[in-house]
């Protein structure tokens, strides 16, 4: 999208604020199909660099992640956590991952979370 879609600015926002961390969306970004819940960017962070923290190879990069995020203006990305890229019946990974997005280049959007099935 050449000017983010207000309204997923707006959820982004709310997000933002701390009311929720359970709105789950869906967007295509890229060609690419991603679902799962947002997260406020500073837990999002937050999350990642304590998984990277408990890395042997990947350690040194988790201090990157404690910088805060500016809290400028309207969000800029997505953050999405318990997330996964769909890929025909699959959802990858199936345990869930750490998503960064940005709102630009979303190009579809729906509010829930897509399931996926083997069946």
């Amino acid at each position: 999208m050449s000017k983010p879609d207000a309204l997923l600015v707006d959820v982004a926002a709310l997000v933002e604020s701390g009311r929720s961390n359970q709105m789950s969306v869906t967007v295509v970004a890229g060609g690419a199909v991603i679902t799962g819940r947002l997260a406020p960017e500073a837990a999002w962070r937050q999350r990642v660099s304590e998984v990277l923290a408990d890395s042997a190879r990947l350690g040194d990069f988790s201090a990157i992640f404690t910088t805060p995020a500016p809290e400028e203006g309207p969000p800029t990305h997505l953050h999405f956590h318990v997330a996964r890229i769909l890929q025909g019946t699959v959802g990858i990974p199936e345990t869930g991952g750490m998503y960064r997005v940005s709102i630009e280049d979303v190009s579809a959007w729906t509010m829930g979370d897509f399931s996926y099935s083997d069946h």
